[in-house]
């Protein structure tokens, strides 16, 4: 059986990229599709490769009914080859995704994730790394609805 497989992508592995995962993987497994898919996530940058997400991510996911269970790690090239979706956070990611292939088929497979949440006019997923409690709980709110947009179109 082919297993679809998804990564999302944001900076350092450490606050977005890693609730998105969790969020979707807590989806997929809600509707009972755990074994129809492959979930990671990354960073493009390698300042965090091998820790676990912010410890203000967890706390916020765990207050959500969320749990976390990843270590950070770079985007490598082979990424390109494992995952049907690749799925990122900003627009300096998806340059930076972007730039490390020239090959169509691995750009056709790199997309924002909001691109796909169509009753959303922002594009971007912010940041809450320099923020407060209230900015990692929008951050929930955002990736929370856009990997729902993303189980439906996947389905």
């Amino acid at each position: 059986m082919h297993k679809t497989k998804v990564l999302f992508v944001c900076l350092g592995n450490i606050c977005r990229s890693p609730l998105a995962e969790a969020l979707f993987k807590h989806k997929v497994t809600q509707a009972g599709l755990h074994d129809s898919f492959l979930i990671d996530s990354c960073g493009t940058a390698n300042y965090h490769v091998g820790i676990p997400p912010d410890a203000r991510t967890i706390a916020n996911a765990k207050q959500n009914g969320i749990d976390i269970n990843h270590l950070g790690r770079q985007f490598s090239m082979d990424d390109f080859e494992t995952f049907d979706h690749i799925l990122v956070m900003d627009k300096q990611n998806l340059k930076n995704v972007l730039r490390l292939t020239s090959k169509e088929q691995h750009q056709q497979k790199v997309k924002l994730l909001r691109s796909i949440d169509t009753s959303d006019d922002e594009n971007e997923v912010p940041d809450p790394y320099y923020g407060t409690e209230k900015d990692f709980q929008h951050v929930f709110e955002v990736l929370d609805k856009a990997t729902a947009a993303l189980l439906y179109q996947l389905k």
